[in-house]
């Protein structure tokens, strides 16, 4: 009986021992997570592109828990060793910051100038030339414009990285951007004046017309593109030094939310200056409300376009652009028999506050709810991972 007792013991000794010892193969949980990421692995160059892919197919801490980890960043940083291992590529550097680049600075500020350009020309000349200095200076700002968010900070390169493809949202959204910037410069004076019955005449480009335009929030707007690049610049270049020195995605977010509401109040701090500035040049009001709530809207959808955010800022422009369009359609429709109550609530909002209150409480609602969506997207590390090397 003694031996038998005896074998009994080494038995479940080994048995025990069997199941302390962790089994590669295919019961193996981090050797299946990088089966079934294999591409992700492959291809990274350091722990922090995996742990940024992960994240973006919805990996959290608590998951990688199950993975026998106290983390995102520790399970990459083990499926990173393995590849390595077997690959012996080099050890992880940290994610180098993006340079500043003179192509991209003279970019950004094109718009600016060529806007200056084109509103000096409008105000030197007169009808028919009038006409044609402006049709001539918005092209060049629209085409600079479109140069600038091609290149850069405000451009998404990274086109590997999961989310859709920049195109196809670009596409969407820049007519109702287009919209939102014609709307600051001649909506308020069109809405003013079709309260009153008109317009009877077209624009004629200067601020003491029947039809008055606005022009120094465009102008203030088309400045801005330079101190909106360099605060794109600014976010990313800390957000991926924190992404190396974070141990946790909680921790990345905890660390870059305070970053990306410092970087949004600095834009807007640039934006007021160059509004007051604006309109001391022009001699006009800034407008300093709704051109503040229009600009916080356009950088922070272009912000989360840049990063691969395609789908809200899409969404949020589309609906505040609808807004603005119905608001200006209402008042024109309650001219038609027995719908003159379409045209109340839009009325009584100018009674009170003046035509600039509707694309202000328009723009500033839509950009809360971007920069509620930005405090959460923005702050995830797979939004700030660097992008693939092109092949």
């Amino acid at each position: 009986m003694s031996g038998l007792d005896e074998l009994d013991r080494r038995d479940a000794a080994a048995r025990s021992a069997a199941a302390s010892t962790p089994r590669r193969g295919a019961v193996d949980p981090v050797k299946a997570l990088m089966h079934r990421h294999r591409e992700l692995c492959e291809r990274a160059v350091d722990p922090l592109e995996i742990a940024a892919g992960l994240e973006a197919h919805g990996m959290t801490d608590r998951t990688a828990a199950r993975f026998r980890h106290r983390d995102v960043f520790a399970l990459a940083e083990e499926m990173y060793a393995r590849v390595s291992r077997d690959a012996d590529t080099s050890q992880p550097t940290p994610p180098a910051a993006p340079r500043v680049h003179a192509g991209w600075v003279v970019l950004t500020l094109l718009p600016g100038a060529l806007c200056a350009a084109a509103l000096a020309a409008v105000h030197l000349t007169h009808g028919r030339s009038r006409l044609l200095a402006a049709a001539a200076g918005a092209l060049a700002v629209a085409l600079a414009l479109h140069a600038a968010l091609r290149r850069g900070p405000l451009s998404r390169t990274g086109t590997d990285r999961p989310g859709p493809r920049p195109g196809a949202a670009s596409g969407r959204t820049t007519p109702w951007t287009l919209w939102l910037v014609a709307y600051s410069l001649l909506g308020n004076g069109l809405l003013d004046n079709a309260l009153a019955g008109g317009p009877d005449t077209l624009p004629t480009g200067t601020a003491d017309g029947p039809w008055p335009l606005t022009a120094a929030p465009v102008l203030a707007l088309a400045l801005a593109c330079a101190p909106a690049a360099w605060a794109a610049h600014l976010l990313t270049a800390r957000a991926r030094r924190k992404l190396a020195a974070s141990r946790g995605l909680e921790d990345f977010a905890t660390a870059v939310r305070p970053l990306l509401l410092g970087v949004f109040a600095l834009f807007l701090g640039a934006l007021a200056v160059l509004l007051t500035l604006s309109g001391s040049a022009l001699g006009q009001p800034a407008a300093h409300a709704e051109a503040l709530a229009l600009g916080a809207l356009l950088f922070l959808a272009r912000l989360l376009t840049t990063h691969g955010f395609t789908y809200a800022p899409a969404v949020v422009l589309t609906a505040a652009a609808t807004v603005e369009a119905v608001a200006l359609a209402t008042v024109f429709a309650a001219r038609l028999p027995g719908l003159g109550f379409l045209a109340t609530p839009v009325e009584a909002l100018v009674t009170t506050w003046g035509a600039d209150s509707v694309p202000t409480l328009t723009c500033a609602a839509a950009a809360l709810a971007l920069l509620v969506h930005a405090t959460r997207k923005l702050t995830r590390a797979s939004a700030h991972a660097p992008p693939e090397p092109a092949r």
